[in-house]
């Protein structure tokens, strides 16, 4: 990944090798803060939700085509934020300013709401058979939680390595904001969405089968008789 506008001063450098610091350098990388990438993560518990009949979660899974039921369902989303702050140092010599960027990044998923079919009687081997498929959903979000702030984390540390960015004077926390907002906000995004294999993995045939086959077919019998009316 790379900065929009925020460069170093010492690129252009030849092959011969390093250029010494210049005191702009020492001054921006001796005596101000070092960069700070803090996440934090907040899991908001889960709510369970008996009141909608299976064919209306059916409806909102998109699964119209009568080969599928959603018998139950796990609704959230992903949120993501970033603040930015840190110290400015400008050397008018050279034109340049400096910035120990503070980047902080918050991770989270919204609530999570579990539907499960009001055709199913909390208690009853049948409900409790879907309620448990529903939680192996919930725990591959926040499992994908943990596995993307660690993602994130590593990749934020890679990008600004404890050091002072450079640009041009009055333009530093401008270019460290677009490029969180243009490369950054896109990369967590993406890192969320590969969520979306893991949860698919849950839901296959062999699953649907098994879940019909439960509590000696009451779950089939349940739909059967729905089917029916």
């Amino acid at each position: 990944m790379r900065s929009v506008a925020l460069i170093c001063l010492c690129c252009g450098v030849g092959a011969a090798g390093a250029a010494e610091r210049t005191p702009f350098q020492i001054r921006c990388e001796d005596t101000i803060s070092k960069t700070i990438s803090v996440l934090s993560t907040k899991t908001n518990g889960f709510t369970i939700n008996n009141q909608l009949p299976y064919r209306a979660l059916t409806l909102k899974t998109g699964s119209i085509d009568g080969r599928t039921e959603t018998l139950g369902l796990t609704v959230t989303r992903a949120q993501y934020a970033a603040t930015l702050g840190g110290p400015i140092l400008q050397d008018k010599v050279s034109g340049y300013e400096c910035v120990a960027p503070r980047v902080e990044v918050k991770l989270n998923y919204s609530p999570v709401l579990i539907y499960v079919g009001n055709e199913f009687v909390p208690g009853t081997c049948a409900y409790n058979t879907i309620l448990q498929h529903e939680q192996r959903h919930l725990k591959a979000y926040m499992d994908n939680l943990a596995r993307v702030e660690k993602v994130v984390r590593d990749a934020l540390n890679r990008r600004f390595e404890g050091k002072p960015l450079y640009a041009p004077s009055g333009t530093a926390q401008s270019a460290l904001q677009h490029e969180i907002n243009s490369v950054w906000m896109r990369f967590i995004s993406d890192e969320f969405d590969k969520g979306k294999a893991e949860q698919a993995k849950i839901d296959t045939p062999q699953e649907y089968a098994r879940l019909a086959d439960s509590c000696n077919g009451e779950i089939r019998d349940i739909v059967n008789r729905r089917r029916r009316r």
